[in-house]
């Protein structure tokens, strides 16, 4: 069987080759899942920032249609 080295904690370790391969596909995922946090988190902040500090948000449909004619 094949041996890899991986980095676990700051020291390194022999594990056997099905297992760093594991190890790595997992830290991938992990990474992969807190990029989407973090882009989800941005397009949250762009699209619904106006409305969070909007002056007037207890405006009825009515009201906004009127200021508009």
């Amino acid at each position: 069987m094949s041996k890899e080295v991986i980095n676990v904690g700051g020291e390194d370790r022999v594990v056997r080759e099905d297992t760093a391969k594991s190890y790595r596909g997992t830290v991938w995922a992990l990474l992969s899942v807190l990029g989407f946090i973090i882009v989800l988190a941005i397009l949250f902040i762009v699209f619904f920032g106006k409305s969070l500090t909007d002056s007037r948000p207890n405006e009825s449909p009515s009201q906004i249609e009127n200021r508009r004619q």
